[in-house]
């Protein structure tokens, strides 16, 4: 049978501060990705015609799976798959100056990459002193 598998991280927890706290990461990777990962495997057991089936077709044929399957595989499915794409995205050293439409729209909002950081990093300041004074 398939099993999936918590991918392991390229980096440490604690390697996209200031941007991402190393609990918040570890929290996220270790415990809600885990759980979509455990999730997943039980809604498949029993389900032999799935074994070979990757990831991406069981999402992309949903509507194949066996109806009492379906929500499961799709959120426990699509959260695994959605997190690991995460993992993948997310680097220690940046990717450096955005391109494309993401880039248009920091320069137009923001004017520069750093006027945006520091934009975000300010509200995540702001979130954690109301998160601490309740």
């Amino acid at each position: 049978m398939t099993v999936f598998h918590l991918p392991k991280l390229s980096y440490d927890y604690d390697q996209l501060e200031p941007f991402i706290d190393a609990r918040t990461l570890e929290i996220h990777h270790s415990k809600h990705h885990a759980t979509y990962v455990n999730n997943l495997n039980v809604a498949l057991e029993g389900h032999k015609d799935l074994e070979d089936q990757s990831l991406e077709d069981l999402l992309r044929n949903l509507d194949e799976l066996p109806t009492d399957i379906q929500t499961a595989v799709q959120n426990n499915g699509g959260g695994h798959y959605c997190h690991s794409l995460f993992w993948e995205l997310m680097s220690p050293n940046g990717g450096g100056e955005a391109t494309a439409d993401i880039g248009k729209a920091i320069d137009y909002y923001f004017k520069t990459l750093i006027i945006f950081k520091i934009s975000f990093l300010k509200r995540q300041f702001h979130a954690l002193e109301v998160d601490m004074d309740g």
